[in-house]
């Protein structure tokens, strides 16, 4: 099937999607959304002047514009209504939430996980993507008090919750930079890939693979290490589908 484009999408799906009514329901519906329009809507009461300085950016990455609609928006909304932002029908505007609590000052890398929390439960998809691409680079920066905070998440009874303690520190990651210390030693995220090895949710067992898949392109020997220890502790069906995935560069 092939990949569907922006000009696929029906004029009143856009325009919902810009209202912020209606919730994207695939990547491409994401990437289509006019951030002016939809902040415009959101926002009514924002000037012309700073939706136009959106507007601009529609030239950027998307990772680049959520992040500077995150700076704008801390800085452009008063206290008591930020937090009707996480709020929002708008899946694109619950990621913007997200980027504001990544650029808001003077919160240490505990207080930003605690905000992030109930974005990183989020129903939707996407929002539960951008949580963990916003608050990446203060997690990464601190990377010892982030694997101590994240490590109790690994048990948390949400799927969501315990695949955000892996994916948040994937060493290489998508859509986001690389992780330089744990690209030269993977060993400190075993602290929350272990836990995981044998997780009943395939949305954590692939988070998990993929974390070990990017270990295995600096480390395949250190990989090699722990899947064929993983596979002799925990031989069921969970740990299996977590080693073959992590393998897979491996057996090329």
């Amino acid at each position: 099937m092939p990949a569907l484009k922006v000009s696929d999408i029906a004029a009143e799906r856009l325009a919902a999607l810009d209202a912020g009514t209606a919730q994207s329901s695939h990547l491409t519906e994401c990437l289509a959304v006019d951030f002016a329009r939809l902040a415009g809507a959101a926002f009514p009461w924002l000037g012309r002047d700073v939706l136009d300085r959106v507007a601009a950016w529609r030239t950027l990455g998307i990772s680049r514009r959520m992040a500077e609609m995150g700076r704008l928006l801390d800085h452009a909304l008063p206290e008591d209504a930020k937090a009707a932002v996480a709020l929002h029908p708008s899946d694109t505007v619950r990621g913007w939430a997200c980027f504001m609590v990544a650029a808001r000052p003077g919160l240490d890398v505990a207080g930003r996980l605690a905000a992030l929390r109930p974005l990183a439960d989020d129903p939707h998809f996407g929002v539960r993507e951008w949580v963990w691409m916003a608050v990446r680079p203060h997690l990464a920066a601190e990377l010892d008090r982030a694997v101590d905070l994240l490590a109790p998440w690994t048990a948390e009874p949400s799927e969501r919750l315990r695949r955000f303690a892996s994916e948040a520190l994937r060493p290489r990651g998508v859509w986001c930079a690389h992780i330089r210390a744990l690209r030269q030693d993977p060993s400190p995220g075993l602290r929350l890939l272990e836990p995981l090895r044998a997780d009943p949710s395939r949305y954590v067992q692939d988070s998990v693979a993929n974390w070990l898949n990017d270990a295995a392109k600096d480390h395949p020997d250190w990989v090699r290490q722990v899947c064929g220890r993983w596979a002799d502790e925990s031989p069921g069906p969970e740990t299996r589908h977590i080693v073959k995935r992590a393998t897979r560069s491996l057996r090329r």
